[in-house]
């Protein structure tokens, strides 16, 4: 094992021969956005920002390529402000999105031809608008806006207090007030109105009703898509967040009529889903995160498959797979089904029969991570991204651990740094658990010398350490003054099975710290 970790220290050294990151570095490298594919699995739509200290100088826009990489991406939009929710027409011939653009007080649905011409504004929400999702035929748009019930009151008062009799009232910098998501359908024809889906809805009205919280872009979110015959609107709802504080709060499975009226519960109580899609074969699915029979305060997320269009009990196609399922997508087919999910120390990708079965790696993964799978028509795509390296758009090979780049958002940049890959090892603590580490080494690293060590240890603490690119917290420039930066994934970590990540709800403080303090002395053992 020793030999093994001095081969890679080695090779780590050599590997660097640039500089050493800066601030600057992380800060202004481009950032990769959501990746879309088409209908037909042959083109990629997607977002890239380019960033810069002052945010009025900031940019950001839409991208379309080959799914092939087969000629030069093409830039769609010519725009400062970003836009966001990008889906395409069945098909193929023009994209959606939302954005706020010039005379817009906020973001808005806009539709942009492929072949040519101008974006067109077809919503104009005082709330406005997020998610578009074209209707199956392409003759109209559902999207999320936020329907605000004392909108007039709220113009004419003389004060700007916030009055809260239930909780919560924060979700982290943002203030909850009286608004709440809703669905909005307009057709494409010309001149019609947006017509709320929700309005007068028993649910809708109900105290605890709301979205599902968005920890990154903000604000809540109904998750709606269409039903495959265009007749219906499914989405997720949370239930009962006026009782975050003595009880478990539900998310569950809705469907309503495209034009509107009562909401149908589509899930059972007791438990939570999030996330709906049908497949291309018409099945709906969504993600399981609550049991009825919960016993364990921590809970995988687990891929389910609910029955359509009555509703009832889901059945849970991971069931017996000890990790948690973070995204999926299907094949163009829908005959398979491909996950996203931590897997010890990495983000991994497996696939896995849309009729249930046992999940299997696409790949064997030694460095970096996959998310976002997409099924293409040559291929699977996936971003891929490393400690030192920003997500790229790759196709994955099926049994290589060589990414093949679709983009070069960053790689020329990449390639003047001298930041050397980390080293994953494991040790066995004294509790017998087998904890596995991250350790990131310095610029000009030189495996006969000796460095001081920084332990960063992940928050959550359900949460996994791996080798993967942060803005916040980035890894190589913590280590660039000539620190190791060592990353344990001490019992609470997520991505090495359900009892390893509960197992801290019965022990906080001490467990967790010992095998910090043993990491850190297995370290300087081995290095």
């Amino acid at each position: 094992m020793r030999h093994w970790i001095l081969l890679l220290l080695s090779a780590a050294a050599a590997w660097g021969a640039g500089r050493p990151i800066t601030h600057k570095d992380v800060w202004m490298m481009k950032r990769l956005g959501d990746v879309v594919a088409s209908p037909d699995g042959r083109r990629l739509v997607y977002a890239v920002t380019e960033p810069d200290y002052d945010p009025s100088k900031t940019a950001s826009d839409l991208w379309m390529m080959p799914a092939d990489g087969g000629a030069p991406a093409r830039r769609l939009t010519f725009t400062r402000g970003a836009e966001s929710g990008v889906c395409f027409s069945p098909d193929g011939s023009k994209i959606a999105f939302t954005a706020r653009r010039e005379g817009d007080e906020a973001a808005q649905v806009y539709i942009l031809p492929l072949d040519g011409g101008e974006a067109r504004r077809v919503t104009s929400i005082p709330g406005g608008a997020a998610n578009p999702q074209f209707r199956p035929d392409g003759k109209a748009i559902l999207f999320e806006s936020d329907f605000d019930p004392i909108a007039a009151e709220r113009k004419q008062r003389k004060w700007n207090a916030r009055v809260y009799d239930t909780f919560p009232i924060r979700y982290w910098n943002a203030w909850l007030d009286e608004k709440k998501p809703h669905i909005f359908t307009v057709e494409l024809d010309g001149g019609a109105e947006p017509v709320d889906l929700l309005a007068g809805s028993r649910l809708a009205a109900a105290r605890g009703f709301g979205g599902l919280f968005n920890p990154t872009a903000g604000g809540q979110s109904l998750q709606a898509v269409w039903s495959p015959d265009g007749r219906q609107v499914v989405f997720t709802a949370v239930l009962n967040r006026d009782e975050t504080m003595f009880a478990e709060v539900e998310s569950h499975i809705f469907a309503v009529a495209a034009s509107g009226g009562e909401p149908r519960m589509l899930s059972q109580r007791g438990q939570s889903f999030t996330s709906p899609k049908f497949s291309p074969k018409g099945e709906l699915f969504a993600l399981h995160t609550r049991s009825p029979e919960k016993t364990r305060l921590y809970s995988l997320t687990r891929l389910a498959k609910l029955p359509w269009p009555g509703g009832g009990p889901a059945a849970l196609l991971t069931a017996q797979w000890d990790r948690s399922v973070s995204a999926y997508d299907f094949s163009l087919d829908g005959a398979t089904v491909y996950l996203d999910a931590e897997d010890s120390g990495f983000d991994k990708v497996f696939s896995l029969p849309a009729a249930g079965g046992t999940p299997a790696p696409v790949l064997d993964i030694k460095r970096g991570g996959y998310s976002g799978v997409r099924a293409t028509a040559f291929g699977l795509i996936a971003k891929f991204q490393t400690s030192a390296q920003p997500p790229e758009i790759v196709q994955i090979q099926s049994g290589s651990a060589v990414p093949s780049y679709l983009t070069r958002l960053n790689l020329d940049h990449v390639a003047q740094l001298d930041a050397p890959e980390p080293v994953h090892f494991w040790f066995t603590a004294k509790n017998g658990r087998r904890i596995h580490n991250l350790l990131v080494l310095p610029p000009a690293h030189d495996p006969a010398k000796k460095y001081p060590i920084v332990v960063f240890p992940h928050g959550g603490p359900n949460s996994m350490s791996k080798d993967a690119f942060s803005t916040r917290w980035n890894n190589h420039f913590l280590a660039a003054p000539g620190y190791f930066v060592l990353q344990p994934n001490y019992t609470g970590s997520t991505g090495f099975g359900e009892k390893f990540a509960d197992d801290i709800e019965r022990d906080v403080l001490r467990g967790p710290a010992q095998e910090i303090l043993e990491a850190i002395d297995e370290a300087a053992r081995l290095y």
